[in-house]
């Protein structure tokens, strides 16, 4: 495959299939910015992507064939989710002897060649990843930047600056992590996911612990030390390791203002969070951030350890994180509908489901919330299936849509009506269109309901919305 990659700097012309994917997409504008020659195609489904080719002069088209690779394509970068059992343009490919990469090795070819930034770990990436983007973009520095979402701020989901400094959202499915050589690594957390995969926790975790062995020794990690698997995880590197947390030992230390009391966490005001950093026993000062949630304050503090490695000022630093508003998909304000306030998160694992709803109940502490929720694979709703069980506590109403299953999945032996059995105030529901009517019939003014999941619950609020 080396040989492969190798041929992704020479070529001109290049041709996606699957291109409309989030990760597809950066990596179009990312090559084009370099004076490549972009092209591809993907299905009839509208995606945000749509608008983000279109507006980056990428062309493509709607469905597959083999006729759609130009004949001056030099090499073929194809989606995971594509074969050539499946995909006619992939067998086409192979059949021209076209070079044939994949969506993350032709991203670890542009990666490897920068002074790389991997923001990894089971929650999170998203949101860490274009924060830290985007303070370095507004310090100046230039970066390149390949994120897992829509960046409002970014007119997509991908920077193509001129620095030296490349930031990526690093996914470990497939263990894909192996692929990238990094200069550094930002760890937020470790929380056995993707069963399907990884067949153990410990088959998991090694994954990361074989990551961050990579980094050089003049490079350095950025970890979260509250996170147990993570403080185990770390011990194995050889580069410079800087901490952070709220409550270990950590190099760089989250302090938290109090707001009304004991128990209270954050300061919340005028729709910030404020926090206080201190980098051991000196302080940063005060920090705010629009983004809620406790786990988002912990985001914004690797974002700040990072940044301050690379000597970005302080001025700069606290400047960018006040501007940032945040990713599609992660906490994002939908509108309103009857008065209630609808959101979508993409939260599909027990842990940022919690982590979500917690935050949205101290956000709104006398709101009823309505969790409508679709669970995302098969294999992920039944290893986990007891921790998803007792992941809505901050949710007065919980809406159970049927399971979202992966393309390598066809059925499993737990559905969500199991999950609903189990979850208090819960009920499944069977489709979007009545799930969507249901919240129409029951919703009411200062409601906050959350459409919830990997999949696309989403269209329910597109429903409603088009009502």
């Amino acid at each position: 495959m080396q040989a492969q990659t190798k041929k992704l700097k020479k070529a001109k012309n290049i041709y996606f299939i699957g291109i409309k994917g989030v990760g597809m997409t950066a990596l179009a504008q990312i090559l084009k910015a370099q004076g490549k020659i972009v092209s591809g195609s993907d299905t009839q489904e509208k995606f945000f992507t749509d608008k983000v080719l279109k507006r980056a002069k990428i062309y493509f088209v709607e469905g597959f064939a083999a006729a759609n690779i130009p004949a001056s394509a030099e090499l073929v970068i194809r989606s995971g989710a594509y074969t050539a059992e499946n995909n006619a343009e992939v067998a086409e490919a192979i059949k021209r002897k076209l070079p044939l990469l994949t969506q993350a090795e032709a991203l670890a070819e542009i990666f490897n060649q920068k002074y790389g930034i991997a923001v990894c770990g089971s929650h999170g990436k998203t949101t860490t990843s274009a924060l830290l983007a985007f303070v370095l973009q507004q310090a100046g520095v230039e970066p390149t930047a390949a994120i897992g979402s829509a960046v409002p701020q970014f007119g997509g989901n991908a920077l193509t600056g001129k620095g030296k400094l490349m930031v990526i959202e690093a996914d470990e499915y497939q263990n894909k992590l192996k692929l990238y050589r990094p200069k550094i690594i930002l760890l937020n957390n470790i929380d056995y996911d993707h069963p399907d995969f990884f067949k153990t926790p410990a088959a998991y975790r090694k994954a990361f612990a074989d990551f961050v062995k990579k980094i050089p020794q003049n490079g350095f990690v950025v970890a979260n030390a509250d996170d147990k698997n993570v403080a185990q995880v770390i011990k194995q590197c050889t580069c410079n390791i800087i901490t952070y947390g709220a409550f270990a030992q950590s190099k760089i230390n989250i302090k938290y203002l109090l707001a009304g009391g004991q128990g209270s966490i954050l300061n919340i005001k005028n729709n910030y969070q404020y926090f206080k950093v201190w980098q051991g026993n000196k302080s940063l000062g005060e920090f705010k951030i629009k983004l809620i949630g406790e786990h988002n304050v912990k985001n914004a503090t690797a974002v700040i350890a990072v940044c301050l490695e690379l000597k970005i000022s302080l001025t700069k630093i606290k400047k960018a994180l006040e501007k940032f508003t945040g990713t599609a998909r992660r906490m994002e304000i939908l509108g309103k509908y009857h008065g209630a306030l609808f959101i979508d998160d993409y939260a599909h694992h027990p842990t940022e489901i919690q982590a979500t709803l917690f935050a949205l109940r101290k956000q709104y502490p006398h709101q009823k919330i309505i969790c409508a929720f679709m669970p995302h694979t098969f294999s992920r709703t039944q290893v986990l299936f007891n921790d998803f069980t007792k992941s809505f506590t901050n949710a007065d109403e919980v809406i159970l849509l049927p399971i979202y299953a992966s393309a390598r999945e066809t059925k499993g032996t737990v559905t969500s009506k199991d999950l609903a059995k189990k979850i208090k105030n819960a009920h499944f529901i069977a489709s979007m269109e009545q799930c969507a009517k249901t919240l129409q019939q029951s919703t009411i003014k200062n409601n906050v309901v959350i459409l919830m999941g990997a999949g696309d619950t989403f269209r329910v609020w597109d429903i409603l919305h088009n009502s």
